[in-house]
């Protein structure tokens, strides 16, 4: 089943605490995670950010993520691993709760093999790009999907591929022990490089599309982990 619900979750980590939290997400909390009913989609460092995680995962639908989250959380998975991965974390609240933009926009991951666990992380893994454009609180769906159109054709122009365009998902919170960000409506786009030297422009394009709104996109370049299956 395509998933139609995702996360963007953006942890901040105590100084130096990145690669243990890697070390146990990657080895502990992927697969335990599918098996109680998400998809780990793609695992990310910043390196310009040397203290961030950032990650997606996604659902089949609300009523799958409400039956999913307190399966895991409240399960033996957690229970062993979960006190190792809290440790290296100061904020774990920076969450977005997103659905495709169109019917066909939601990931485009399945089907990539996933490296196995102790999978060493090559020296030249891809960059790709991640952009948050921040529309008006109360724009509609609609607008938010014209929003994302004109997002992904700049980057289509611009050389680059648009592996998902999402956006905000203001359906309530089915899991309250996990927050999301509320009273936002955001356009999320995770875009690969056709080259490392496209990365400016596409920089650029996306910056352009924010014209008018008052607020510029964040967007950083992420590095996938060895797990993820965008890598």
């Amino acid at each position: 089943m395509t998933d139609t619900v995702f996360e963007l979750r953006r942890y901040t980590l105590k100084p130096g605490a990145r690669e243990a939290l890697i070390a146990v997400f990657d080895t502990h909390l992927v697969e335990t995670q599918e098996a109680a009913g998400m998809s780990v989609l793609c695992q990310f460092r910043d390196p310009a950010a040397p203290d961030q995680f950032v990650w997606f995962r996604g659902f089949a639908d609300q009523a799958a993520r409400t039956h999913a989250l307190p399966a895991f959380y409240g399960g033996p998975v957690w229970a062993q691993h979960g006190p190792a991965a809290n440790e290296t974390m100061l904020e774990w609240h920076d969450v977005l709760m997103l659905k495709p933009a169109t019917a066909e926009s939601g990931f485009k991951a399945a089907g990539h093999p996933r490296l196995p666990p102790g999978t060493a992380d090559l020296e030249d893994m891809r960059t790709y790009l991640v952009a948050v454009h921040h529309l008006a609180p109360d724009a509609v769906d609609a607008a938010a999907a014209s929003a994302a159109k004109a997002i992904a054709d700049a980057v289509s122009a611009t050389g680059g591929e648009v592996l998902a365009s999402l956006i905000s998902d203001r359906s309530e919170n089915g899991f309250r022990r996990l927050p999301v960000r509320e009273g936002e409506c955001v356009v999320v786009t995770l875009v690969r490089p056709a080259v490392p030297q496209a990365i400016p422009a596409l920089e650029a394009a996306l910056h352009e599309t924010a014209a008018g709104t008052g607020r510029a996109p964040d967007i950083a370049r992420l590095v996938p982990t060895a797990r993820s299956l965008l890598r």
